[in-house]
């Protein structure tokens, strides 16, 4: 009998070893998984910041293509109040034609947070500001961030509810 219960202590764990390894565990988990959640939301903000860079370079290809000549803007506050706001379809329809020629493979329709885009065109193409891309980033605003006045500044680049703004070749509003 007491060979039983020497072997039986020899197997197990006491309450206090596992309540020890529940705790480091605990610990772990609570310093994991708020990186692990802010990662999750730097990679959305770094995927919509890609596809509105490539979105825009496209677009500036096609326009360049087509009318021969669109300047960046060169002044500190960049006015979106004259952009028209088009759909997803049209701007398709502008960089991925049903020719041998495409601007972009695929042309991405929602930002990294599943918010679809704003795409902004200035039909007067001898003004300085004519092509604008938007997200309302985490936020998911329904107020069109197109139609803003921006300062070109970059921003906090763990602030994930701050627009991202592309417009005429480079970023007006971005994580810096």
């Amino acid at each position: 009998m007491s060979s039983f219960l020497r072997n039986r202590k020899q197997r197990g764990f006491t309450l206090i070893e596992l309540l020890i390894v529940v705790a480091i565990i605990g610990i772990i988990a609570a310093i994991l998984i708020p990186n692990l959640l802010d990662a999750l939301q730097k990679a959305k903000q770094k995927r919509t910041v890609s596809d509105a860079r490539n979105t825009g370079t496209a677009w500036m290809s096609w326009l360049t293509d087509q009318v021969g000549a669109a300047s960046a803007g060169a002044g500190k506050i960049y006015a979106g109040a004259g952009h028209t706001l088009e759909d997803y379809e049209v701007i398709f329809e502008y960089l991925h034609p049903n020719t041998t020629f495409f601007y972009m493979q695929e042309v991405p329709q929602f930002d990294g947070w599943g918010y679809p885009f704003e795409f902004g065109i200035n039909y007067n193409l001898v003004q300085s500001n004519v092509l604008m891309i938007c997200s309302p980033a985490r936020q998911g605003s329904t107020i069109q961030a197109c139609n803003s006045d921006w300062d070109v500044t970059p921003f906090l680049a763990t602030d994930y509810d701050q627009d991202i703004v592309w417009a005429d070749g480079y970023f007006v509003r971005w994580p810096g």
